[in-house]
């Protein structure tokens, strides 16, 4: 069969043992999938929202009980930039314990913590796109411990959400972070970082001396995997969108009283757990960027992995570096579930 220009954009053979769906559990072309799905998504849905304080809720209302099929194309978004975040964090752990970081690929490594850190970004300017009662006081929250940072806070919080109370005024500058200020940051980010994987040599591997296995598998059978990954993830993605709506709510009408049962989304609940200990600043910025420059750092602070250790499965020569990578993940996750 005579390859095609997405069959090009593969190498020509990769090492079997590497290319097993137990070994990279699918989760970069699961990624780059649901963003594609999330890009398509979102334009049909700028159809019909209004980026307008007064309107924003009820466009959403709109789109998803009057347009046809809006309802499903608004759960399929909701839901792709749920997973995405869920998959692009087992891509990270995955690169970690795998030990798929060292030189030459640490460059490429803080191009992909990158691209997660905005990705969650996306998420929260989308979920404040709705505009409804749930969204006031998760706002809030979050542009205020902007302003917390020293120096800059100020400075910070007017950039993000323009000056002013960011329930009143902020809606047509999240929408323009959405739009541009995140999604042309992944764009770019998300082809530099595939272009770098094509440059580092693919896939993560011991050198030829170290390996054991040197099977490898064709272009054109690395396609038809991906192709039954997407498949899978797009079956998943139409039964969720199908049983389990994206929340609505009513539209904001002034500014909604402080209710108990307020929450942060979901990927934000082990920060709103920290602020319940204390001062914002340490609890709500200091805490989660320290964690974020101890991931950045760990290709660089952590001990060299071994040759032969590359692209293995929890192999000794980088065990602090998973050792740092699984406390923090349990203590997000530990949080998340305390404050469920």
């Amino acid at each position: 069969m005579r390859p095609s220009f997405f069959h090009h954009l593969h190498p020509p053979t990769i090492p079997a043992a590497q290319a097993r769906w137990r070994h990279t559990l699918g989760a970069g072309g699961t990624t780059v999938f649901l963003m594609l799905v999330l890009g398509v998504t979102g334009i049909l849905e700028m159809f019909y929202y209004v980026p307008n304080p007064e309107e924003a809720a009820l466009s959403v209302q709109v789109i998803t009980y009057h347009v046809p099929y809006g309802g499903f194309i608004r759960n399929l978004h909701y839901w792709s930039a749920q997973l995405l975040l869920i998959v692009s964090a087992v891509h990270l752990l995955r690169v970690i314990f795998t030990a798929a970081y060292g030189h030459p690929r640490r460059f490429n490594y803080l191009l992909g913590l990158g691209l997660f850190v905005l990705a969650i970004m996306l998420d929260f300017t989308g979920y404040i796109l709705r505009w409804d009662q749930g969204i006031c006081w998760p706002l809030t929250t979050g542009t205020n411990l902007i302003k917390t940072i020293p120096f800059i806070g100020d400075f910070l919080f007017r950039l993000a959400v323009g000056g002013g109370d960011a329930c009143k005024t902020a809606l047509t500058r999240f929408y323009t972070w959405h739009l541009f200020g995140l999604t042309i940051p992944v764009v770019v980010l998300g082809i530099w970082h595939a272009f770098r994987v094509r440059r580092d040599g693919g896939i993560a591997v011991p050198p030829p001396h170290a390996r054991t296995d040197n099977v490898r598998i064709s272009r054109n059978e690395l396609v038809r995997r991906e192709v039954l990954t997407m498949f899978i993830a797009s079956i998943l993605l139409v039964l969720l969108s199908s049983f389990f709506p994206a929340p609505i709510a009513p539209a904001m009408i002034g500014k909604p009283s402080p209710d108990a049962e307020t929450r942060a989304p979901w990927f934000f609940l082990w920060v709103q757990q920290m602020l319940k200990w204390g001062d914002p600043f340490i609890f709500g910025v200091l805490i989660p960027f320290g964690i974020l420059v101890i991931l950045a750092f760990i290709p660089y602070i952590f001990p060299k992995p071994a040759d032969s250790d590359i692209g293995t499965w929890f192999p000794k020569s980088n065990r602090l570096a998973q050792v740092a990578a699984t406390v923090i993940a349990v203590f997000i996750i530990i949080l998340t579930l305390l404050n469920r």
